[in-house]
């Protein structure tokens, strides 16, 4: 099974559209399963942007796209103008090899996210339904989108753009026994191991809003033997594995 992640594709004045086209071009020839997008579709949630985002996501020929809101999405009464063009309220999505959950994070004009007790009660017992205790029943791998980001990541800056309950969510998490968890929101590709659940970060596909990280690209999650892995895909250029971009990893000031 293979799923694509796209994230902060930004419609407005930093939307590079031969990007994009390049974008929809090499998804379209993976034939993944399912496309998820994990947020901020536009720039400043207006209306002229998701019509534009939405006769651009259209390119895609894939027959399952998931499509959550983001921070910047729910700009300027963007909330309301969201669900117009993607009103699905589904949040859960089973297929043979994983479970995808979607967690909303985003708030009308506030940046931080928040997930909330409610969403993080209702994952624990939803998912606990997918618990794999006799052998009998073939194992499913959990994934919890949402566009936030659990943890801080190197070269984004002052991280004061959080989930106000991360450690909420981040338990609740790890009580379901998820096991890998795609968020966007700081345009910087990273991977963080907890144990045996996995956090992966995507870049912007399609902007110039760059944080450390200074090219496009997007996630390519291949699930297979009950394991899930992640590859990052440049936009136009190499396919390989998120974790080498992690251990490659060198903090500007190291000599």
């Amino acid at each position: 099974m293979q799923l694509v992640q796209l994230s902060d594709i930004h419609v407005g004045s930093f939307f590079k559209q031969s990007v994009f086209d390049t974008v929809v071009e090499e998804v379209n020839k993976l034939k993944p399963d399912a496309i998820i997008i994990t947020g901020d579709l536009t720039d400043e949630g207006l209306l002229f942007q998701f019509e534009y985002v939405h006769t651009q996501i259209k390119k895609f020929t894939c027959s399952n796209i998931i499509v959550l809101a983001g921070n910047h999405d729910y700009r300027h009464t963007g909330y309301l103008v969201f669900k117009k063009f993607f009103p699905s309220k589904q949040q859960i999505y089973e297929f043979d090899d994983a479970v995808i959950m979607t967690l909303g994070t985003a708030r009308p004009d506030r940046d931080e996210g928040e997930v909330g007790y409610r969403q993080n009660l209702w994952m624990e017992s939803t998912l606990g339904k997918y618990n794999n205790n006799d052998g009998n029943q073939k194992k499913k791998i959990k994934i919890i989108a949402m566009h936030h980001h659990l943890i801080g990541i190197p070269d984004t800056g002052t991280d004061k753009i959080i989930i106000v309950d991360a450690g909420d969510t981040l338990r609740a998490c790890l009580q379901s026994s998820v096991d890998l968890v795609i968020c966007g929101h700081k345009h910087r590709p990273w991977l963080w191991n907890l144990g045996a659940l996995q956090i992966a970060y995507a870049g912007t596909a399609s902007s110039e809003r760059y944080r450390g990280f200074f090219e496009n690209s997007y996630n390519i999650v291949t699930i297979k033997d009950g394991q899930a892995s992640v590859d990052i895909k440049i936009v136009g250029g190499k396919r390989m594995p998120l974790a080498e971009t992690v251990e490659k990893y060198r903090p500007y000031l190291e000599t």
